[in-house]
């Protein structure tokens, strides 16, 4: 089947996966389309993995379904497994072969593959195609099991927390190898807990909470629908009688634990009005800083909690 540019080619409705009286997932309904880097942003428990799991044939939907292309997850699963890769978050390797060895092993399992050279080029593992895996650092294991996912040149990848666990270097190389690839015309869909990998990688995000998604746009409108350029963070004595409402130039009011914050289209007017009130009620604000408004802030102002806080 071959899909035009501009055409869905992942479709969820009213996805449900639950155990017991808890729903992991929740009624999610979106769409993916060709090409494009398509991500699943939450804290650890929303329901990103469940929901790719579902897609991949790897967990059964207690209700709705997907469709990959044309084929329905719950009757075409076996076809979709030839158009699909998938990186998942712990992929057991054998150990003792050479990166080389799986690399060949894993195209011996299809009718055809890409070349294997070309493949360890682009992954960044040249220089490691004749060691053995015990061998590999986790950054270097990522990529194995991403160019795993690629042997069999699918249509669509996907890639579960696919930087979990890797120092900054190694996120960094292999946000390159996704943004390679989305170059090369493959459709990707990763899940993260990480805004900044979400604000650089993805042509649009679906916030999940809870098992629900709760938004879904580009990193810059969901940001731009916050209607403030700047984020203002302090800390202050709670039972001191002080009204966040009166500091001028404030557009919305968040926060999260013990930290207020306040955000602006005028970041100069609100710093000087927050310090003139703190000081004339005799308050102490800490931690203060100012930063550009954030998907962080997009989660805080629509849940009331931090990613980080999961």
């Amino acid at each position: 089947m071959t899909l035009s540019s501009h055409e869905t080619i992942i479709k969820a409705e009213h996805l449900v996966k639950r155990y017991g009286d808890f729903y992991a997932v929740n009624g999610v309904d979106f769409e993916v389309h060709r090409g494009e880097v398509f991500g699943l942003l939450g804290p650890n428990g929303a329901g990103k993995t469940t929901t790719l799991e579902m897609l991949v044939g790897l967990r059964k939907p207690d209700a709705g379904t997907a469709w990959i292309g044309e084929f329905d997850i719950r009757k075409d699963l076996e076809r979709i497994k030839e158009v699909i890769g998938v990186q998942l978050q712990s992929t057991t390797l054998f150990e003792l072969l050479t990166v080389e060895e799986i690399l060949k092993m894993y195209a011996s399992f299809y009718p055809k593959h890409i070349s294997i050279p070309e493949l360890i080029e682009d992954m960044i593992l040249t220089d490691k195609r004749k060691s053995r895996i015990k061998s590999l650092s986790g950054g270097q294991k990522q990529r194995l099991a991403i160019a795993l996912a690629l042997v069999h040149d699918p249509w669509i990848i996907f890639l579960d927390e696919p930087t979990t666990g890797l120092d900054p270097q190694a996120r960094r190389t292999l946000w390159d190898i996704v943004l390679n690839l989305k170059q090369k015309g493959k459709t990707i869909m990763l899940t993260t807990h990480y805004m900044d990998e979400a604000h650089v990688l993805c042509d649009r995000i679906a916030i999940m909470d809870q098992g629900k998604m709760i938004a879904l746009d580009t990193p810059e409108n969901l940001v731009k629908n916050l209607q403030s350029d700047s984020a203002v963070e302090f800390r202050i004595d709670e039972s001191a009688p002080f009204h966040l409402e009166e500091i001028k130039g404030v557009t919305q009011i968040g926060g999260h634990k013990d930290v207020q914050v306040l955000y602006t289209d005028n970041l100069q007017e609100t710093l000087t009005s927050l310090i003139e009130t703190a000081s004339e009620k005799g308050l102490k604000l800490t931690d203060l800083q100012t930063r550009t408004a954030t998907l962080e802030d997009v989660f805080i102002h629509m849940t009331g909690r931090s990613l980080r806080e999961g």
